[in-house]
């Protein structure tokens, strides 16, 4: 089990499951406790700190309750646990491992790092343990205000020594905002104000780093009657000379050190697909991860990146790039170059300036959110691959970079034990306590598979039910974008709910190319490659029908795509990850399905699309029932056994558009195939049925 004290108290299991707490002064108790960091503190002072001085009237019993409440709700979460609460005399201890503890390991080890480069990660990593003020939940009890205020004096000092090693490193404009800031909260900390003055000085801007340490000894005069100590004043005499050895150290620039952001959630069912990211870079430098939208190609590659982030001694870097303008070559260069702290000189050009700064070393650089900028990236990594032989990059996005040398691997949704697992972990984080009964069993399922198994869409889903329940949530998904429209507040916008996850992956297509996927929403069940040209473009005879019975004539049957165009269209929906390839079949995502049917009404083409997806399938089955005897049967009980969804699908789309005369054919056509197979009338089974049924892929 692990404890955080380095923002708001925090415990979490060792598979990462976070540990209700009960009852404020149960929190408390775990506070003071891990506030000394595995001594024992005594009853008395532990009294004094619950109940100050109002005690109640048994006070060493009224403890014993509260450290066996702890040790309670430790033991529920994690078997075992309850033993970190030791009683020892004269009081209690806890010997868990802390984020502190890790921060100050970190930390030790950073300063004893001979490499700049390497010192500055390890500093990074050590700063990103921290969620907040120490102890933030209890920052007035005096039982942890000593521990908090050490804790917080280290953290300046990491803080003081991580700008400093990023100076050696070339980092001085980019940290000046930084600094700046840090110098305004702690106005009588000197480290600071001579960190900022080097970083202004390095930057041009003498005449700005004079004015800090005129306006710091002003103030220090002021308030203290002291004066600045001799190194800043030694370093305000060498700015004034102009000497030497302040300048911008020799050679190129250095990327900014690695600090990747710390993920808040666990990672569920990617077991194998990670394994395999992890067994990559010995012989992929360019891994790329696709799959459609919500589908946790971000949080992979992130998971990815901390764990090999240790074999990378120039550092593991994320830059997202969801803000960047679509399309924009110089803009997606210059986005990468200020994400990783460089600045372009102007004469250099941001691509070649970050081709520089990486060289030789060996570093890791994910290249996040790519599928709106696919050109500008591919252009880029190419030239980093090829300047920086250290390098391996894994880049996240709906279809492939392109490169050469580029392993393309396809993030799938979740299968339905991983859906199921994910959608109670999250519904937990909004209902603590809630588990998946015997009797939601069936409901949490019919969500995981109506939701395609995606990530975005069951963490959605899953915060619906501390207000509607299970059972509401899954009958609610027919209008799924109303229902999952209360998204995340954090992150990219795309990412934030369902439609806008849909809306992003819309609004990168071309028309033609949302032609096809809107009214290829109307098949039920996947379709062949000659269904999808016939029902999305104008109609073209369909090979071996010698009997010239699929007649493309008919109402609604025109098209403004040509068939031939079709197979190409449906080729780049496949590979921006909106349509599902299985064997000759291709199928949209429930979800993508549900949102090109409200683009085909948007575009006024429901009926008369939905007309020609009857006809096409009426005249498949006319065509199925010219071969009802000889050898070719077989073969046609096959290919409608595989259609009875869509047939049944063609049936109820001719009646609700009126047409009885195409019903009764469809109908009177399937008449030998239900008497041959036994099939029962309806041919297949409804929409809302199969889509139910249908399996996570």
């Amino acid at each position: 089990m692990r404890f955080a004290v380095l923002g708001p108290i925090e415990a979490t299991t060792g598979d990462g499951r976070p540990v209700r707490v009960p009852e404020l002064k149960v929190r408390a108790l775990l506070a003071f406790l891990l506030a000394h960091d595995g001594r024992v503190v005594a009853a008395e002072r532990l009294i004094e700190g619950l109940w100050g001085d109002r005690p109640p009237g048994n006070p060493l019993g009224a403890l014993r309750a509260k450290a066996s409440q702890l040790r309670r709700a430790l033991d529920e979460a994690e078997p075992g646990a309850r033993e970190l609460i030791v009683t020892r005399p004269p009081g209690y201890l806890l010997d868990g491992d802390t984020d502190a503890r890790r921060f100050l390991e970190t930390a030790a080890r950073a300063r004893a790092a001979a490499d700049p480069g390497e010192r500055a990660g390890l500093l990074a990593e050590a700063l990103a343990w921290w969620r907040g003020p120490a102890f933030a939940d209890f920052p007035a009890e005096p039982l942890v205000r000593a521990a908090a205020a050490r804790l917080e004096e280290q953290r300046l000092s990491v803080l003081e020594d991580y700008a400093d090693v990023r100076l050696a490193l070339g980092q001085d404009a980019s940290q000046i905002g930084e600094l700046t800031e840090l110098a305004a909260q702690h106005p009588a900390r000197e480290r600071f104000h001579g960190l900022l003055m080097r970083a202004l000085y390095r930057s041009g801007r003498q005449a700005e780093a004079l004015e800090v340490y005129r306006a710091f000894r002003a103030r220090l005069r002021d308030d203290l009657g002291l004066d600045p100590g001799p190194e800043l004043v030694a370093l305000h005499q060498a700015i004034l000379e102009q000497r030497p050895e302040l300048r911008r150290p020799a050679g190129p620039p250095s990327p900014a050190p690695a600090r990747l952001p710390e993920p808040l959630t666990e990672l569920i069912g990617r077991d194998d697909l990670l394994a395999e990211l992890l067994a990559l870079p010995g012989t992929a430098r360019l891994v790329t991860l696709t799959g459609p939208a919500g589908v946790g190609k971000s949080r992979l590659a992130l998971e990815a990146a901390r764990r090999l982030s240790g074999g990378f001694p120039g550092g593991a870097y994320l830059v997202e790039l969801s803000s960047v303008r679509a399309g924009s070559g110089p803009e997606t260069a210059e986005a990468v170059a200020a994400a990783l702290g460089l600045r372009d000189d102007g004469v250099t050009g941001p691509d070649r300036l970050i081709a520089t700064a990486f060289g030789g070393r060996r570093a890791l650089l994910v290249l996040d959110d790519c599928e709106h900028v696919v050109e500008p990236v591919a252009e880029l990594t190419a030239l980093l691959l090829r300047a920086g032989p250290g390098l391996s990059v894994i880049a996240t996005g709906r279809e492939p970079l392109g490169v050469a040398g580029e392993v393309v691997r396809e993030v799938p949704p979740l299968d339905v034990e991983a859906a199921m697992r994910l959608f109670a972990a999250r519904a937990r984080d909004a209902l603590p306590g809630f588990a998946v009964t015997a009797a939601q069993a069936g409901a949490v399922e019919t969500i995981c598979r109506r939701l395609d198994g995606l990530p975005l869409a069951l963490e959605l889903a899953a915060a619906r039910v501390r207000a509607l329940g299970v059972r509401a949530v899954a009958d609610r998904l027919d209008d799924r974008f109303r229902l999952l429209s209360a998204g995340r507040r954090a992150g990219p916008a795309h990412q934030r709910t369902l439609r806008a996850a849909l809306d992003w992956s819309w609004e990168l297509l071309t028309e033609p190319e949302r032609v096809v996927l809107r009214r290829l929403a109307v098949q039920v069940g996947g379709c062949t490659l000659e269904a999808a040209e016939r029902v999305c473009a104008a109609p073209a005879p369909i090979p071996g029908d010698p009997a010239g019975l699929l007649d493309p004539a008919g109402p609604g049957a025109g098209g403004d795509l040509d068939p031939a165009d079709v197979a190409g269209l449906l080729a780049r929906l496949v590979d921006r990850s909106l349509v599902v390839r299985t064997g000759e079949r291709y199928r949209l995502l429930e979800s993508v399905a549900a949102y090109g049917l409200e683009r085909l009404r948007a575009a006024g083409e429901h009926d008369g699309v939905l007309h020609r997806y009857a006809m096409y399938y009426t005249q498949f089955a006319e065509c199925a029932e010219t071969y009802r005897s000889g050898p070719a049967r077989h073969r046609w009980v096959r290919r409608l056994d595989a259609e009875t969804a869509n047939l049944r699908a063609a049936l109820e789309a001719a009646v609700s558009l009126g047409d009885t005369r195409l019903a009764a054919r469809l109908t009177g056509s399937l008449g030998w195939y239900r008497t041959q197979t036994g099939r029962p009338a309806d041919a297949g089974t409804p929409p809302g049925e199969r889509r139910a049924a249908a399996p996570v892929p």
